[in-house]
């Protein structure tokens, strides 16, 4: 659950503009009323309904109107989960009823309240007028909750919320500060744990509890057996079963295919990480023919031709120093893989070279499909692992989890809780920046999950995701964009494409709908000051100038701003889950996804049984990558699935209405692709709607 991050003014420190509260310029003096002619209300408060959510504190209320304000005094401490309703009499004539003010009196002790929104109704609010909330109320200061009718600067032209706007966002500032990981990285908010977080921003207990019981859980498992396991070695790949998770039927599938080239191939269109493969335009120059390969050069010269060519290159990997585990030296790769389309959509694999070529080295070895089963098998296994660390680093972590930070934060520190772009993707941000502190203090750290276990840890992990901001270019993140650019618009076998390419139209005509009813022309894009801070900090600022990778400084057009909404959507939903859900599918198996290689490269095709195990990751290793792979993988109970918050942002029936067609459309196409996936012997899971997650949180 999110805050939308009210401006609070501070007890008796609070300096108010002559004729404003809490930043509302009133218009005219409020006069009284006959006792016959006193204003009634109809008020309710309503807290949130996790464990902690009440307070012991009373709550005392205001309503600010154009006219005037009114005390109406102390609630009882507010209860989890339970609606406070009050009845009042107002001596004095409010007008139009703008905001309600909210003050926590402390007793003896400080207790924090989540409070989710208010309402009222009488004179002045035209039915129930709707205050949203969704915060953790701190402190004793005083916090404005304006009407739930998103408005722009320019929907204001009395100004009445003029100076509420520019107090709230100075406030966020202060809480929401770009903070520094690594140099050359794009920024995350500050803040090295949780605690350091705004608390609006950290799990609540349901959330908290599942994470960090699951993970004990996980840890004590790997603990015990791994004591066990001490001495036991892996002499055959059948050894790897007993560290097994228990098999998904996709995971189910690979460990009985996982050797098979269509398998392995098509793992690159619609496996854990669709987003390398490409078709290919020319024969890579890396791509050195030895003499006597002239067949294979026609080969691959005839399927270019046709069109049905692609390949997948880990050159991002190229030079990146491996990591030393317990004393013994790991080993990484960057191979290219070429393949081939056939009629019946199977992309198979053609050639497989595990290293570019050196200046003065001989040609690095090519492997072929027609190679001795174990040699290609190793080279198989050399993709997978290379594999592995371009989609954890580049994919997962990078493109899906810290890109939508960098929107998250932007978005807090610029734009108004009354503002309508505010309101539209606040939703996408719940728990993203506590789930990725928590992966920068654990996952990716020194000493954390890579430094034990992955050949890239201890340094080479950072030095790919410096080397990966190069790529990422703003067509990248938008998939009719990126799957042309990789031509796979017309491979109706890259299911990863096709979902992404229908999620992207549902949001976009979802993001049009909400644009359309508050941004009437292109003029009014472009003149709404608040719109334009907010996309600068996200290109300039957050993204570290990705104005030269393509990602717009200013918006000039409703076209434009729909689509990049589009895009920071996507981002924080569809293209995470693409990245995050087939973990536990195509890892689990450990030799089709190794975190880590014990062995160089092979340098000759004389391969037995006993050098592939050897390179693989050994007992300790496996296990600790099936006990990360199972924690991160598992269903998440604490999930809301992609447009079915429940938090209510807008409370005029325009936005509402938009959300509702938004969410039938996400329900028809979740229905199609279980309709789909009953024909397939593969199913594609990872875009379906209610398995989409909502926000980046796991």
């Amino acid at each position: 659950m999110l805050a939308s991050g009210f401006i609070i003014i501070h007890g008796q420190n609070a300096q108010l503009l002559p004729g404003c509260d809490c930043g509302i310029r009133k218009r005219l003096p409020s006069p009284s009323l006959d006792p016959g002619e006193m204003g009634k209300y109809t008020i309710r408060v309503a807290t949130g309904s996790s464990l902690l959510a009440g307070s012991s504190n009373c709550v005392q209320l205001w309503l600010v109107g154009e006219h005037g304000e009114a005390d109406l005094g102390k609630l009882l401490p507010p209860l989890p989960g339970k609606e406070t309703e009050l009845k009042v009499e107002v001596p004095l004539y409010l007008g139009r009823l703008l905001l309600v003010k909210l003050r926590k009196r402390k007793l003896l002790l400080d207790s924090d309240w989540f409070c989710k929104w208010i309402t009222v109704q009488g004179p002045g609010t035209q039915g129930e007028a709707f205050f949203p909330c969704y915060r953790w109320v701190q402190g004793d200061g005083i916090i404005c909750l304006p009407e739930g009718t998103a408005l722009t600067v320019s929907d204001d032209p009395q100004n009445l919320f003029k100076t509420q706007r520019e107090q709230e966002v100075e406030a966020r500032k202060t809480v929401y500060r770009w903070g520094s990981w690594k140099d050359g990285l794009i920024l995350p908010i500050a803040g090295s744990s949780r605690q350091d977080l705004p608390r609006d921003q950290r799990f609540l207990e349901d959330k908290d509890l599942d994470f960090n019981f699951s993970l004990a859980k996980g840890l004590k498992d790997l603990a015990i057996k791994g004591t066990l396991e001490l001495a036991i070695c892996v002499k055959r790949l059948e050894d790897f079963k007993k560290v097994l998770v228990k098999k998904t039927p996709l995971a189910a599938r690979v460990l009985d295919c996982w050797k098979d080239d269509a398998l392995f191939g098509y793992q690159f269109l619609n496996g854990a990480n669709p987003m390398l493969v490409r078709r290919s335009k020319s024969l890579p120059a890396r791509l050195l023919l030895s003499p006597g390969m002239e067949d294979l050069q026609t080969q691959l010269e005839k399927e270019l031709q046709a069109g049905t060519l692609f390949e997948a290159d880990f050159s991002l990997l190229d030079g990146i120093k491996p990591n030393v585990i317990m004393f013994q030296q790991q080993y990484v790769a960057a191979p290219l893989v070429m393949l081939r389309l056939q009629p019946d959509g199977k992309l198979l694999p053609m050639v497989i070279q595990l290293q570019p070529p050196r200046h003065g080295s001989p040609p690095p070895l090519l492997f072929l499909p027609s190679d001795p089963p174990m040699a290609w098998l190793l080279a198989k296994i050399w993709v997978r692992s290379s594999d592995f660390q371009v989609h954890q680093l580049q994919s997962h972590l990078l493109r899906g989890h810290l890109v939508a930070e960098v929107i998250s934060v932007a978005t807090m520190r610029s734009l108004p809780s009354l503002h309508p772009i505010y309101k539209l993707l606040i939703p996408h941000f719940n728990y993203t920046m506590e789930i990725n502190t928590l992966a920068r203090s654990t996952l990716v750290s020194e000493y954390g999950i890579f430094d034990l276990v992955v050949s890239t840890g201890s340094g080479g992990h950072v030095d790919i995701l410096q080397r990966a901001v190069s790529y990422l270019t703003y067509r990248s993140f938008c998939p009719p964009d990126d799957l042309a650019d990789r031509g796979l618009l017309d491979v109706t076998s890259c299911l990863y494409g096709q979902d992404a390419l229908r999620l992207w139209g549902i949001i976009s005509r979802y993001v049009n709908g909400m644009v359309g009813l508050f941004y009437k022309s292109d003029e009014a894009v472009t003149c709404d000051p608040e719109l334009q801070v907010w996309c600068r900090e996200i290109t300039e600022i957050g993204l570290q100038g990705a104005q030269d990778r393509g990602f717009p400084l200013c918006l000039e057009s409703r076209a434009q701003l729909c689509h990049f909404l589009t895009m920071c959507i996507f981002t924080c939903t569809g293209q995470h889950a693409s990245a995050h859900l087939g973990q536990l599918d195509w890892y689990s198996w450990i030799p089709n996804g190794p975190c880590t290689m014990r062995k160089p490269p092979p340098t000759s095709k004389d391969v037995t049984e006993k050098d592939v195990v050897d390179s693989l990751p050994n007992l300790q290793q496996a296990r600790m990558q099936k006990t990360i792979v199972k924690f991160l993988g598992r269903h998440q109970p604490v999930m809301v699935a992609l447009g079915q918050h429940k938090e209510k942002y807008f409370s005029d029936p325009g936005p509402q209405a938009v959300l509702k067609q938004f969410q039938e459309e996400l329900a028809t196409m979740d229905e199609e692709i279980e309709v789909r996936n009953a024909q397939l012997d593969l199913p594609y899971e990872y875009l379906q709607p209610s398995k989409v997650e909502n926000s980046v949180t796991i």
